[in-house]
């Protein structure tokens, strides 16, 4: 039962940074583990990063480790992801989920995580 709402896709050159926000209603964000998977045309659904309830605990895919830093701020509902070193092959629709049960201990896989938002579109160019 919560809403998510991602925003700060954009279009950037390789190497340029992104932002994204994933802001969730209600006021039950902070029980929900929360992850980032993307999906480029004609590819699966892949994960990104993810971080347990309490921040205390982050899992990134070998793509986004060293660039990216996923991040929460319960106070304000929002889960983050920063995005440096862009590269072409991080061009994707990003989705923003929430799942019930996922700590970020493990590899996770789309059905670890039962809420999603729409997607914002980042876009790299070489």
């Amino acid at each position: 039962q919560v809403r998510l709402v991602e925003s700060g896709g954009g279009l950037v050159q390789a190497g340029g940074s992104l932002r994204l926000s994933c802001a969730a209603s209600g006021r039950t964000f902070s029980s929900y583990g929360m992850g980032w998977f993307r999906q480029a045309p004609g590819k699966e659904r892949e994960f990104v990063a993810a971080v347990s309830w309490s921040g205390g605990s982050t899992y990134y895919a070998d793509s986004a480790k060293g660039r990216f830093t996923i991040s929460r701020d319960n106070a304000k509902n929002t889960v983050y992801l920063q995005m440096n070193t862009l590269k072409p092959e991080d061009t994707a629709v990003y989705y923003c989920a929430a799942s019930t049960y996922y700590r970020a201990t493990y590899y996770p896989d789309t059905t670890d995580f039962g809420f999603w938002g729409q997607g914002t579109q980042v876009t790299v160019s070489s």
